[in-house]
């Protein structure tokens, strides 16, 4: 393993994100305090507990699901898709690198970037609402595997992108619909039976569901579940990034 090259690409990346540390810091803040002033109070006054949780704490762990998602798929492909798009990449391929140790290099700074917008959102949160957090570690572990998972995913899909448009495609039109889908804002237990079946067949869910127990201790499904979703998740990642860099494909041509 050449730790050096893992970590020339991990700084150099980490050093992109620190040169837009104020943007980086303050759009989470505002975005997050918009959603409790949205979510929290026009339907908080409506919705005063879920399963004897506060609204404005229930929807907490979906804001920071939507928001590490979201930034661990724009951080990772763009992370790839720029040295594609000037052509450096072919300078990388042609170094004493491997595959593995491109891809710890990229997805570990976008995981890194994504888990500290996670962590301030979770600090702008706590200054609206009273949260309690049961399961403190699981909760951490479930940020950093959601983080890996999907910066893999977005790795994928900067590799895939020809352009800016299909950069942004699958996270505005699938992602984020999932994530807003998955139980974000309220308990599957709210829906009508037919939509509780359709729900079944959103991945996201699962990792919602887990989260929220590692804060109050209540999920849509059983935990084990959860952890085998996104263990699913990221092995069909993994599996994609060695076909990718077996054959070549987007990369060579």
């Amino acid at each position: 393993m050449n730790l050096t090259a893992i970590r020339a690409i991990y700084m150099f990346e980490m050093a992109r994100f620190f040169r837009t540390l104020t943007q980086s810091f303050i759009s989470p803040v505002i975005s997050t305090s918009l959603y409790f002033v949205v979510f929290g109070a026009a339907i908080g006054s409506r919705i005063q507990e879920i399963e004897g949780v506060s609204y404005g704490a229930f929807i907490v762990p979906g804001l920071i699901m939507l928001s590490i998602i979201t930034q661990s798929i724009s951080n990772a492909s763009f992370g790839i898709y720029f040295p594609k798009f000037i052509g450096t990449i072919y300078e990388l391929l042609s170094a004493p690198v491997n595959f593995l140790e491109i891809v710890v290099g990229y997805v570990g700074a976008a995981a890194t970037k994504a888990l500290f917008i996670g962590v301030v959102i979770l600090g702008t949160a706590a200054l609206f609402v009273d949260l309690q957090i049961q399961h403190p570690l699981a909760m951490l572990a479930f940020m950093v595997l959601t983080c890996v998972s999907f910066s893999l995913f977005g790795f994928i899909i900067g590799i895939w992108a020809n352009n800016l448009e299909q950069l942004q495609l699958v996270p505005l039109l699938i992602v984020t619909p999932l994530v807003f889908l998955g139980g974000s804002f309220y308990s599957i237990s709210m829906l009508p039976d037919f939509w509780q079946t359709v729900t079944l067949f959103n991945p996201v869910v699962y990792l919602i569901s887990g989260f929220r127990w590692a804060f109050f201790g209540l999920a849509d499904f059983p935990i084990a579940l959860s952890l085998l979703a996104i263990g699913a998740f990221t092995t069909i990642c993994l599996a994609a990034i060695w076909w990718i860099f077996k054959t070549g494909w987007r990369i060579r041509s």
